[in-house]
């Protein structure tokens, strides 16, 4: 992430122009290396693989030549700041150990380390291998570019400012974020009020976590997606990151308070360093909308009820015709393992799978043999599984593959599977579901049944607007003793669902409240606010909800135009005649119909009313 400041972390002039150079070789180098047609392509898989070779080595020294730092040191570290991405370094502890400790140098100091007399270690032959390659995909390497580059210019920006240059201030939300205005506030919290009244009908009841977590909790959770994490900066010595789900904090919630059991729903902002796609719902910032039960129950009766959640609220936002997908992870091991994929490159083939919906099959196809390195023979078995999807009849249409019936994870999936879809011709859900086999979720946790919820026929194209499983194991990461608390859960994806309410709202022409004021008093001649003012406590304590204009002499057209054009349902004008009588009159906004009451009679009239037009 660019370096952030704050007033008691100012950093010294030398220091900072330091920076600069430094972080200008970096850019130069790699500037370098993306126009040096000489250099070896390598896949990243290979270089993967010297990466993990050189931590192997680094597990038993503390530097590239033994036991103090050489000129070996230097060009390692010069070296790995062009071939690897600033947050992939985690994945190798040895070798991220070295880089921090090297972190510590200036540049000035990594210069001047000793060179090294000849014949080189076998750690620093290995130096001399890596410098060779670079990223088989320019993508990757301007991606590189790019994020040293903004390095760059923020060091660049920090230097202007203490030399007294002033930056021109652009007023713009960071990428992949946004402000709602009170409209889009009030769709919000419908939305939400909906969701959160089928939580509680099923007996969920909310907690809440930290927006950040200790980086450790999140790391080796998400596969692939780790990657997506946003790092935060050592503040006091707890290296943090944000959240980037609500299930992973659910989970270290429940193993550090020793929870057992609950039914819980969580919402709650979180975070993905993601290309942000706005029109689709898609950003950095959102949130999560969650439901899950936990505890140690019979087979598949919280899943389903989690499927039957889903469907409630899909129903009471009135969003149109939807589809729930189904699949087992257990199932999907055991097509594996008989199509021969081995079981090191499940996770990563069953991430590839995940990304179907997405891409076709061709493109998926040439991510696993290519990036993946699976056999294409056995890529194109995987295919022919995945491509199927159906109801009931799929599950005795898999039973008859005698090679699939050898492995008793894709039995056990198939039992658990024709299990769930009793139940949810039970709960009356069966005409919503289809078992699907491409359906994978791609996030490492998940054990069990796995679902998705996909919108049928909106023209917004979100894709997913919800979607969950069952990880059983998750909770026994963080327990000191392993112990397991098998869950279940779904989360509703809400940002989705607010684009596809404002597209359908926006094509209707239709407008949202913003407020929800039920009268306003007006006055009909001048100097009558304080009269104004004490109807408005009398409503205010009978809790009705009142306003008035804040102009003590605002003319009675334009206050009545007020409240027709933020449908306010009743006006209470005060006028001289009506006071001397002790009456006021109360006119319905919308038929501009008006009768006389009397003060005595207000309240009661004013709820008959309201509830005569709701």
């Amino acid at each position: 992430m660019p370096y952030m400041l704050t007033m008691a972390d100012e950093i010294p002039r030398d220091t900072l122009l330091n920076r600069v150079r430094e972080q200008g070789e970096v850019v130069r180098r790699l500037k370098a290396a993306k126009a040096d047609n000489t250099q070896e392509y390598r896949e990243q898989s290979d270089i993967n693989v010297e990466l993990e070779s050189l931590n192997d080595d680094l597990a038993d020294v503390s530097y590239v030549c033994g036991w103090w730092p050489t000129s070996k040191d230097a060009e390692l570290y010069d070296t790995l700041r062009v071939v690897v991405l600033n947050d992939e370094l985690a994945r190798w502890p040895h070798l991220n150990r070295w880089h921090i400790n090297m972190k510590s140098f200036t540049r000035e100091e990594r210069l001047a380390f000793p060179a090294v007399e000849a014949p080189l270690a076998s750690l620093a032959e290995k130096l001399e291998r890596l410098k060779s390659t670079r990223y088989i995909s320019k993508d990757t390497l301007d991606k590189k570019i790019a994020e040293e580059v903004a390095k760059l210019l923020d060091l660049k920006a920090q230097l202007g400012e203490e030399n007294g240059c002033s930056h021109k201030l652009i007023l713009k939300t960071p990428k992949g974020t946004r402000d709602y205005n009170p409209e889009q506030m009030a769709l919000r919290l419908g939305v939400l009020e909906k969701i959160i009244s089928v939580f509680k009908r099923h007996g969920a009841e909310t907690i809440d976590t930290p927006v950040f977590e200790l980086k450790d909790v999140l790391t080796g959770k998400y596969g692939e997606d780790s990657k997506l994490i946003y790092d935060l900066k050592d503040q006091g010595g707890e290296i943090l990151a944000l959240r980037y789900d609500l299930t992973v904090p659910f989970a270290r919630y429940l193993a550090m308070s020793k929870i057992s059991s609950i039914k819980r729903y969580h919402i709650a902002k979180v975070y993905r360093r993601d290309n942000p796609a706005t029109t689709k719902g898609r950003y950095r910032e959102f949130y999560q909308c969650d439901f899950d039960i936990a505890g140690q129950y019979d087979p598949m009766l919280p899943d389903v009820e989690c499927i039957r959640v889903v469907c409630e609220a899909l129903e009471v936002l009135n969003l149109g015709p939807y589809l729930i997908k189904l699949n087992h992870r257990s199932l999907l091991d055991g097509i594996f393992a008989a199509c021969g994929v081995p079981q090191s490159k499940f996770r990563s083939i069953c991430s590839a799978v995940d990304k179907l919906d997405k891409s076709p099959w061709e493109e998926v196809k040439k991510e696993m043999i290519d990036e993946k390195g699976l056999d294409e023979h056995i890529a194109d078995k995987v295919g022919k599984y995945v491509s199927q999807s159906g109801g009931v009849e799929l599950i005795a249409e898999l039973r008859k593959d005698k090679e699939l019936m050898k492995q008793s994870v894709a039995v056990q999936g198939l039992d658990s599977m024709e299990l769930l879809l009793k139940y949810c011709g039970i709960y009356k859900i069966l005409d919503k579901i289809k078992f699907d086999l491409s359906l994978a979720r791609g996030l490492d946790y998940y054990t069990g049944v796995i679902y998705e919820a996909i919108l049928c026929g909106d023209d917004v194209g979100v894709g997913s607007v919800a979607g969950g499983g069952r990880y059983d194991n998750l909770v026994g990461m963080f327990d000191s003793k392993n112990k397991n608390v098998p869950c279940v859960g779904v989360s509703v994806g809400v940002e989705r669902i607010f684009s596809v309410m404002e597209a359908k709202l926006a094509n209707k022409g239709l407008k949202t409240r913003t407020a929800e004021i039920e009268v306003f008093v007006a006055s009909a001649q001048k100097n009558l606010h304080e009269e104004r003012m004490k109807i408005l406590v009398d409503l205010w304590e009978a809790g009705v909800k009142a306003e008035q204009s804040y102009k003590k002499n605002a003319k009675l057209l334009a206050q009545l135009q007020h409240c027709e054009e933020n449908g306010i349902p009743l006006a209470l004008i005060v006028g001289e005649g009506e006071l001397a009588k002790g009456e006021v009159t109360l006119r319905v906004v919308s038929t501009r119909e008006e009768t006389r009451v009397p003060r005595s009679n207000l309240i009661k009239e004013i709820r008959r009313q309201l509830k005569t037009l709701s």
